[in-house]
């Protein structure tokens, strides 16, 4: 197998704010894997939070040239391989990851989602994410967001009160779910889910710091909103490990190291009676469509990193009335705009 790859910067619509910090670009990868004449595409969104820039991503893909060379063709020996010549990195990993999909799609002229035996007529609703900002800006981003049902609120400051009334206020029709990136202590959250009920939200997103999972467990205890880990839950090995403590928990491709670990987790949540949510990073279209090809197996889906994003070089996934319509082309169904 041949590897190839080059930078991708995306540009945010409007600065995008969490509990951690503000975000005005997306430092991306694009990667090419080529079989004989057949070839995949990959998209890595490293996250800083986990150790990875694009700096980084381009670092490890150099490392890894070489080594997928002389490479069979399987998506067990490429995981095998990956993980034998370097530990962590999943972004970097998960773009490798979805360009083999890809190719093996596009080889067997079938979708991702169709190898896998999955229907794409049960795809779920995406939400979309409402950063924070004044509660004038947020009310202001919820009805722009009109065509979308589900809303997932950033929350984690002073103002979390009054952002959630604005955006409650705004949009009235809204599923609302909120995420806390860490934001809280664990009494913090009991108190503020406490509060936070009254605008009908449906649940909480990581509460508190990721390696405090007594505190998840007191908070999930104590609270009436189902509680579902994110940054608390990020590899195959971590689903039993939160099991005890929450409801769910929220895979994402950039945190596992792509489609091949993301089904793992799926399989041991669903073992261990946990709901399943799939996010992204800030990502183009490429790097959403991949994960979207496991949406049918969700509860929830907040795949709309491509919506946050101007001038997205990708076609692939699309959004109709909130739900997830995945593309019927072979591999990952992804064209260039």
């Amino acid at each position: 197998m041949e590897l190839s790859y080059e930078t991708l910067d995306l540009k945010l619509h409007r600065p995008f704010t969490i509990s951690r910090g503000t975000q005005h670009y997306a430092y991306n990868v694009r990667v090419d894997l080529r079989d004989g004449d057949a070839s995949g595409l990959g998209e890595a969104a490293p996250a800083e939070h986990y150790g990875e820039i694009q700096t980084t991503v381009l670092a490890v893909l150099a490392y890894l040239q070489p080594l997928l060379g002389g490479l069979p063709f399987s998506l067990t020996a490429l995981h095998d391989a990956m993980e034998h010549a370097i530990h962590l990195n999943p972004a970097a990993k998960a773009a490798v990851d979805m360009a083999a999909y890809d190719l093996l799609g596009k080889r067997a002229g079938l979708p991702v989602y169709a190898l896998l035996g999955l229907d794409p007529t049960r795809t779920p609703r995406t939400s979309f994410t409402i950063g924070i900002d004044t509660p004038e800006v947020m009310a202001e981003k919820a009805r722009e967001a009109a065509q979308y049902p589900v809303l997932k609120v950033k929350v984690g400051t002073p103002n979390d009160m009054e952002n959630l009334m604005a955006v409650r206020t705004a949009r009235p029709d809204a599923v609302i779910r909120v995420d806390a990136n860490e934001g809280w202590t664990p009494k913090e959250a009991v108190r503020m889910i406490a509060r936070i009920a009254d605008f009908d939200i449906e649940f909480v997103e990581q509460p508190v710091p990721a390696h405090d999972l007594a505190g998840l467990g007191y908070v999930r205890d104590a609270v009436s909103l189902p509680v579902i880990a994110d940054e608390s839950c990020i590899v195959p090995a971590d689903v039993p490990r939160v099991a005890p403590n929450v409801d769910g928990i929220n895979i994402k491709l950039m945190k596992c190291g792509g489609i091949y670990p993301a089904l793992q987790m799926i399989h041991l949540a669903r073992a261990h009676n946990l709901a399943v949510m799939m996010g992204c990073m800030i990502e183009s279209s490429l790097a959403i469509t991949a994960a979207a090809q496991l949406s049918p197996l969700l509860d929830y889906a907040d795949l709309d990193g491509q919506l946050l994003i101007d001038d997205d070089p990708y076609h692939g996934v699309t959004v109709e009335n909130g739900r997830l319509v995945l593309p019927e082309a072979p591999g990952l169904g992804v064209r260039p705009r």
